[in-house]
């Protein structure tokens, strides 16, 4: 798998003229990676992952996928949102089979899809619960077995664990590491929390505010096995200093953390 953004230019209409959003943004994703790219509140992450996942359409540059061009959503992109966006009607194991179901799959593939990866996110016993009945951070593995039952080349992840609790967050990046490894998924992750992206990436693109532009690509040379204990670590405090001086430097009045 190689995602490829090159030359990316994305602008929106407003009634003082045009807006620019991203600006020459280049970057890439290559099998088996864990991406993140952080930046401050306009700095155009949730857009540049909407252009990268079809929903929207790039003023000019070009986002490919394995050489071939994004001109819409793909079951080659699957999406994890912060918002978990699961149909409060369904039970679990529906929800999970939904994209199969859009698809194609045969009910028997759907449901034998589903299963194993909630066996992978570790709800199998909830298969049969109602999104209402479950957690925060539970609901999130349900999105995400959803997104990786399709089986897509990358998994795109906008804040997804912007919303829950510090310590459910904590939780869910440990787990989301541990995923990550089992599967061997790519993964663009978009967050403004750089400490959730030091623990989680092996790269890091720094954007910088209005308009978006690459600032800066870290590699993080950490141990691929990590846990909550990392954080500690002078080497990951270095990293994320580093990383947050470069985003204070962009000051915009937001918060980064």
């Amino acid at each position: 798998m190689h995602l490829d953004i090159t030359n990316l230019h994305k602008q929106f209409p407003t009634r003082r003229g045009a807006l620019v959003a991203l600006k020459n943004i280049s970057l890439h994703v290559e099998t088996g990676e864990f991406v993140c790219v952080v930046g401050a509140a306009g700095a155009g992450k949730s857009t540049l992952l909407r252009l990268v996942a079809g929903l929207e359409m790039p003023t000019a540059g070009t986002i490919t996928v394995d050489g071939v061009v994004v001109t819409g959503p793909g079951a080659d992109r699957g999406m994890a949102f912060q918002a978990y966006t699961l149909y409060p009607w369904m039970t679990v194991q529906k929800n999970v089979e939904f994209g199969l179901k859009l698809q194609g799959a045969n009910p028997k593939a759907r449901r034998e899809q589903a299963s194993y990866f909630l066996d992978v996110v570790g709800l199998s016993q909830f298969a049969q619960s109602l999104p209402r009945e479950l957690s925060g951070g539970m609901k999130q593995r349900v999105a995400i077995a959803r997104a990786l039952a399709s089986e897509p080349k990358i998994l795109l992840m906008d804040e997804p664990f912007g919303a829950l609790d510090v310590q459910t967050k904590e939780t869910m990046q440990q787990f989301m590491l541990q995923l990550w490894q089992r599967t061997g998924t790519s993964v663009l992750m978009i967050t403004h929390d750089v400490g959730e992206a030091v623990f989680l990436a092996q790269r890091i693109y720094v954007l910088t505010a209005h308009p978006g532009t690459v600032q800066r690509e870290v590699i993080v040379n950490l141990p691929a096995d990590r846990t909550y204990l990392i954080r500690r670590e002078s080497k990951f405090q270095t990293y994320r200093e580093e990383i947050m001086d470069l985003l204070r430097n962009q000051a915009t009045g937001a918060v980064v953390g």
